[in-house]
């Protein structure tokens, strides 16, 4: 069975969804309104879908020293996992209709569990819409099985270590965020406005094509050379607002064939906590 690492087209997915073996997850999510997604879902899905909400599933309670959105604990996400029937046979398929930016998040958190057959649907809901694939509003029958966690924590990045790599003229510090937050212009979801200093601004969607699906490996793999001005891709250390769309260019590195570096996890929300920590407004490098 061929696995899907990083992405899978609408048609490849169509043709597996009465394959046991697939299992899907719908991760739409609004940050400004977090029942929009499962509302969303209620109303219509791709058919067999499970839904992940973002603050729910995929994250554990904040604490004052956190960012928005901390890390789950593996072994609840893993009983989570179970119960919606992943093990380690199943090809998971996780898609959302804001260009991968909410799903991304349960796609980064299987490969940290140890479960690489996890992929995006490229072009995500509003492809398989245009399209005229199926949708149901029907909850899918789950068989619930045994997810055993193997958590690889060499995957990302805590506070301690973005202070380092953000000084480090061998490492690089890559926010995600929209340039307007990174300059510090406008800041609608954070307490305080601007950018670790140090760090790059590459916004998740400068990833996507015009029709909603990621950009071809080989012009990726151009971008962020050109990004990474001959510095080693493993050394990268993502960030964004919560950890979330950062793993949108974790992703795309992987599509170019690269290295993808660390994710870190708290990102933005999290650096602010500490009034101790620096603080950037304006372009990169100001």
């Amino acid at each position: 069975m061929t696995k899907f690492t990083n992405l899978v087209s609408t048609e490849a997915l169509a043709r597996h969804l009465d394959d046991p073996n697939w299992i899907v997850f719908d991760c739409r999510f609004t940050l400004t309104d977090q029942e929009a997604g499962r509302r969303a879902y209620q109303h219509g899905h791709i058919p067999g879908a499970r839904y992940a909400h973002l603050d729910e599933d995929l994250c554990s309670p904040i604490t004052p020293a956190s960012g928005r959105h901390p890390l789950p604990d593996p072994q609840m996400l893993a009983e989570k996992l179970g119960r919606w029937g992943v093990d380690e046979t199943r090809q998971v398929v996780v898609y959302d209709d804001s260009f991968g930016s909410m799903a991304v998040r349960l796609w980064w958190l299987l490969r940290w569990l140890g479960h690489d057959a996890v992929a995006l649907l490229d072009g995500g809901l509003p492809r398989w819409m245009r399209q005229k694939l199926p949708v149901t509003a029907d909850l899918p029958q789950i068989i619930p099985t045994r997810f055993i966690p193997r958590p690889q924590d060499a995957m990302w990045a805590d506070a301690a270590e973005v202070e380092q790599a953000r000084q480090d003229p061998d490492r690089l510090v890559i926010d995600a965020r929209p340039e307007e937050r990174f300059k510090g212009e406008r800041e609608m979801l954070d307490k305080v406005a601007g950018h670790i200093p140090g760090s790059i601004n590459w916004t998740f969607e400068e990833n996507i094509d015009f029709d909603g699906t990621y950009l071809p490996a080989e012009e990726l793999h151009e971008t962020y050379l050109a990004l990474l001005h001959g510095i080693p891709p493993q050394q990268v250390v993502h960030v964004c607002g919560s950890g979330v769309t950062a793993c949108h260019n974790i992703l795309a590195m992987e599509i170019a064939g690269l290295p993808s570096g660390k994710l870190y996890p708290g990102s933005w929300s999290e650096w602010i906590t500490d009034p101790s920590r620096p603080i950037a407004v304006g372009a990169s490098g100001e």
